[in-house]
């Protein structure tokens, strides 16, 4: 795979952090963090772009907080400027060349592939091939973002990046949390970027077709259940021995006609797909208390994308 250098003065050049600031504001233009910052907003970005360009920049402290839904988890929040610019400022330049790395199956935080994206494809393999995908292995990795390895994320972003100002940029970033921080713009590029390689080696080197990847979520279709217990083993070495990465111990393979698959808020078999009992049961719940019109067309969007027209005429009644 060909490294690409001369991408550092790019990021840093007074249009392109232009632009980042532009992006960045999308859907946050009332924020205090967008708002402060347009009080000296030239000044802010020139600021930004000779802190870059002579490498004095450092990462802001983070606000961090935490989540329950849909489970709990600590979240890293950083200002707008000069942070969250910076970030869109690095995604302007290397998301195309980061976008080359990634295999067609690799879903999650990418432009086009969001969870009814995965799932239509998994559901088409499903009826279009009952015998080879009769079992499936599910598994997930154990507190992804918090153990992700520095070093190693670091040595896979220098397969890709031969510009050594860069990868001093990124390692700043990387090197201003334990793990990934959730939460962070470039963390979302950064952890699917650390299985890339994986995804390769599980389609390329294991020939396995039916592979799908929602960020740390796998699903892997296939005729037996004694090939799916084999490539567990397998993948359980690489995870551990190439990434320093544990898989959760609820990993599951099982037969896809009985259960179902459970995935990305619904639940397929090789001839229906419905959505998960516990969306199910929120969008009912929603209609029940006459929730506003977002949020029941929300709903509707899952809705469209499995068998539900009994459900939607159930509840309409």
């Amino acid at each position: 795979m060909k490294r690409i250098g001369n991408l550092y003065h790019k990021i840093y050049s007074l249009d392109n952090l232009r632009l980042a600031d532009e992006k960045a504001r999308k859907g946050k233009r009332n924020s205090y963090g967008v708002k402060f910052h347009d009080k000296n907003k030239e000044a802010n970005i020139l600021k930004l772009h000779n802190d870059l360009k002579t490498r004095s920049f450092k990462t802001s402290s983070y606000e961090i907080f935490k989540i329950y839904e849909p489970k709990e988890r600590e979240i890293y929040r950083l200002p707008y400027f000069p942070d969250r610019i910076m970030h869109h400022a690095v995604m302007n330049i290397m998301e195309p060349i980061w976008m080359e790395i990634f295999t067609a199956d690799t879903y999650s935080c990418i432009k086009g592939r969001g969870i009814h994206s995965c799932t239509g494809k998994i559901e088409k393999r499903l009826r279009e091939d009952v015998v080879k995908t009769k079992y499936c292995l599910k598994l997930d990795i154990r507190k992804f973002y918090p153990t992700i390895d520095h070093d190693v994320l670091k040595g896979i972003l220098a397969r890709k990046i031969k510009d050594k100002d860069l990868m001093w940029l990124l390692g700043e970033v990387i090197d201003s949390a334990a793990g990934v921080p959730i939460g962070n713009y470039l963390s979302q590029y950064f952890a699917n970027l650390y299985l890339a390689y994986f995804d390769h080696w599980i389609k390329e080197q294991k020939g396995v077709k039916d592979y799908y990847r929602y960020a740390d979520d796998m699903v892997i279709l296939a005729e037996t259940k004694a090939e799916l217990h084999q490539l567990f083993k397998e993948i359980d070495s690489y995870m551990t021995n190439n990434l320093n990465l544990q898989i959760k111990g609820n990993y599951q393979v099982f037969p896809v006609e009985k259960r179902g698959l459970d995935f990305l808020g619904y639940r397929l078999w090789h001839t229906h797909t419905l959505l998960r009992k516990k969306i199910k049961k929120n969008f009912a719940k929603a209609v029940a208390r006459g929730k506003g019109k977002e949020t029941l067309i929300s709903y509707m969007g899952w809705a469209k994308h499995c068998d539900s027209k009994n459900l939607i005429k159930k509840l309409a009644a």
